[in-house]
């Protein structure tokens, strides 16, 4: 049965915030209420379009009153539960960036995107910890561990360098945390993700990073064993300062894609070196011995341009995702791997191998949730639809993790939690026992009505 608004209240609701208010059949709601994986269409009872905390308590308290759920979305990459019959608050228009050099940090609005943040750090000569795709929300990422593929090896996790947050509660309050004021919720919300209210600004630490040598190098399919061996015996000598990946493309022919990779398999290796570029042409010249090139893009770059790493998609997609944490990768991972992915095989899926350790697998001088350090690598694939398959992309998503499950830990990273991963078993798969317990301890204290659950939930149990 649909959930009716008052309307009394909802005129209210409307007087209190800044931004717009929408229901069902209003004029912009579709354009509110869209995110960016298109495999989920969202239909919250009501949309606010919030423009400050106080636009975002409003709308908490709104929630509160009527006994709904609420569903907090900026960019919209992190959307993998429908927001059917929650209140929607859309975090776009909080994206205030402030970077203050002295203390190397930046203080960053609810939906400031990675490039803006890269952009505004590096005047300061600085730079975040961001992931490989640069139109993803930064606060989104930071709570869920944040895995950065350029610095992550050598600096650890973006969570990890957290100073403070501000956070609207399931009571409506605006609360200032960090490690000296409220250190419990502070502690859950670094690796907790969104479970515990809506973040609504954080303040960062950046690192005195400028350019690094970096890019990609694109081999043809016939040369994936040579090019998987290359790789295998780089990472098992990789300094800390040196990150490398590699992905099994099979991109369509379309003008976006550069014309050597269309309609065909092809490996990308993906490399970030934070050395010398002279010492980066020595740890990649067996890679580039390996095979003839179809594209390399490897060179001294600056931070600002990591993005082309990746390459990541920019534009929205339905996309069906699955992940697993490896404890190594060795040369019958690799074996394995091909047989159920490689040139030879039928699958939807783009997969990547992504180097860990380092700095990644050290706690963090200030505590905090995130969880399965351990791992040594990660597998992980998307395959690209339409709106409505997520059963007809399990099966062969299933068989990626099937093929790599003799390496793997069975853990997560809380980032990488999927569609497929919302079960309570599931999400607990992104921590450790402890780890876990403590968050729904957490979760008992700052939400116990589990007003925050249209999302990888945890739940606070009863």
């Amino acid at each position: 049965m649909a959930y009716v608004i008052d309307r009394d209240n909802l005129a209210r609701l409307t007087a209190e915030v800044a931004g717009p208010v929408l229901v069902p059949g209003d004029e912009g709601y579709s354009a509110e209420t869209a995110t960016w994986n298109t495999a989920l269409a969202q239909r919250p009872v009501v949309a606010v379009g919030a423009t400050s905390a106080a636009d975002v308590q409003a709308a908490v308290c709104f929630a509160d009153a009527n006994g709904l759920p609420v569903a907090a979305v900026a960019t919209g990459h992190g959307a993998v539960v429908p927001a059917d019959g929650a209140v929607m608050i859309n975090l776009r228009r909080i994206s205030g960036v402030s970077v203050d050099a002295g203390s190397r940090t930046a203080t960053i609005g609810a939906a400031v995107t990675a490039q803006r943040l890269i952009e505004a750090a590096a005047e300061a000569g600085l730079a975040p910890l961001a992931g490989s795709s640069p139109n993803v929300g930064m606060v989104g990422y930071v709570l869920g561990g944040g895995l950065s593929p350029t610095l992550g090896r050598t600096y650890g996790y973006a969570a990890d360098h957290v100073h403070t947050a501000e956070i609207v509660s399931s009571d409506g309050s605006l609360r200032r945390i960090d490690t000296d004021h409220e250190p419990d919720l502070f502690w859950a919300i670094r690796g907790g993700m969104g479970n515990f209210g809506v973040v609504t600004s954080l303040t960062i630490g950046l690192v005195p990073v400028t350019s690094l040598y970096g890019g990609g190098l694109y081999f043809a399919g016939e040369h994936v064993k040579e090019v998987i061996d290359a790789y295998c015996r780089l990472v098992a000598a990789a300094p800390e300062e040196l990150t490398v990946s590699f992905a099994f493309l099979r991109l369509p022919s379309v003008p976006s894609v550069p014309e050597p990779l269309r309609d065909r398999f092809t490996v990308h290796v993906r490399i970030a070196y934070l050395g010398p570029a002279a010492d980066g042409q020595r740890l990649v010249a067996d890679l580039r011995a390996a095979a003839p090139a179809l594209i390399d893009t490897v060179a001294e770059m600056p931070y600002t341009g990591i993005a082309a790493i990746h390459a990541d998609p920019v534009a929205p997609a339905p996309t069906y995702e699955m992940s697993a944490l490896l404890r190594d990768f060795p040369a019958e991972a690799a074996e394995a791997l091909i047989a159920v992915a490689g040139p030879g095989a039928d699958t939807p899926a783009t997969i990547e191998i992504r180097q860990l350790g380092g700095a990644l697998g050290r706690e963090p001088r200030v505590p905090n949730a995130v969880g399965n350090r351990d791992a040594a690598f990660q597998l992980s694939a998307a395959a690209f639809g339409a709106p409505g398959m997520a059963h007809e992309f399990r099966a062969p998503l299933a068989a990626l993790a099937d093929a790599m499950a003799p390496w793997a830990t069975g853990g997560k990273q809380a980032n990488f939690l999927t569609g497929y991963d919302t079960t309570v078993e599931a999400v607990a798969r992104a921590y450790d026992p402890d780890t876990y317990h403590r968050l729904v301890q957490a979760k008992r204290a700052f939400d116990p009505g589990n007003m925050f659950r249209v999302n990888h939930n945890i739940s606070p149990g009863r």
